[in-house]
């Protein structure tokens, strides 16, 4: 068996809609179980309502506050807490605060880390993502499509 092991502050990065997203472990390293991100946004990010039609989802937060809503309800998230979303739930998250929340995403099982590197930018590292450009919509709409996940807007 071989270990995987990402040290802190490290693992490939990705701009995305204003957010970081780093991997930590893939469906490669973890023969197709899940994979693990580190998130970083910053106040004011986050994703649209969607819905994962391949993949559970589970966030950790371990810093800062996150507004995650499923369906009608909202629910405050702070350091420390932990959510799970089945697939199929429409679900999106915004960080309210003043200070950049950080999580950890678990999919499962794993592949959808892909569209992470397949649509964002390289992340180069001590900066923060660049904001959502607007004009960049469609192009991650289709991805989001391709990797079975579905914008609801």
């Amino acid at each position: 068996m071989t270990i995987n092991y990402v040290g802190a502050g490290e693992g490939p990065a990705a701009w995305v809609a204003g957010d970081t997203y780093t991997v930590k472990a893939t469906t490669e390293s973890t023969g197709g179980a899940f994979a693990l991100l580190e998130a970083s946004i910053p106040p004011g990010s986050g994703p649209p309502p969607h819905v994962h039609t391949k993949e559970d989802e589970a966030f950790y937060l371990l810093d800062g506050v996150l507004e995650i809503t499923v369906g009608d309800e909202k629910q405050l998230v702070r350091g420390g807490d932990f959510i799970f979303l089945p697939r199929e739930t429409v679900h999106c998250f915004t960080n309210p605060s003043v200070n950049a929340a950080r999580a950890l995403i678990l999919v499962t099982p794993g592949g959808f880390e892909k569209f992470f590197a397949e649509g964002g930018i390289p992340a180069r590292p001590g900066e923060q993502a660049p904001p959502f450009d607007p004009d960049d919509f469609e192009r991650l709409a289709a991805l989001t499509e391709q990797y079975g996940v579905r914008i609801q807007i």
